[in-house]
């Protein structure tokens, strides 16, 4: 098990940036594809962005892509992930999540392909 702690959120206007930040503990973090997830007040959890194991492989979804860059520094043991022209709409939790499952360029964006989070950090845009 990986021990996960997500950090950088906080409250932005509308078309601003954030970087956020996820520390990871405990294992081998180059061995875990990370991703990370969302979820709003009344929604499910939904995909993000996600940075394979190895081949350094990205996937995003289509509501951020352009707009949002994930990164991981294996060195710092650390996934980011760059929010720019943040929306109101991007306002939610974000989480972050490791697997050890898939091949060396898997990218999950399903939430039950993931067995490790982070308890989550708030991101909140304001209009």
């Amino acid at each position: 098990q990986v021990q996960l702690v997500e950090s950088g959120g906080g409250l932005v206007q509308a078309g601003g940036s954030l970087r956020l930040s996820c520390a990871a503990s405990g294992r081998t973090f180059s061995n875990y594809a990370m991703g990370w997830f969302r979820q709003a007040p009344g929604k499910e959890r939904e995909f993000v962005a996600a940075f394979s194991r190895g081949g350094r492989r990205t996937d995003y979804a289509d509501s951020v892509k352009g707009r949002f860059t994930i990164s991981r520094d294996n060195a710092k043991n650390t996934v980011y992930l760059q929010m720019s022209s943040l929306k109101p709409e991007d306002t939610a939790v974000y989480r972050c999540a490791a697997a050890l499952s898939g091949g060396r360029t898997w990218t999950g964006t399903s939430p039950d392909e993931y067995a490790d989070w982070g308890q989550g950090t708030q991101v909140t845009v304001s209009s």
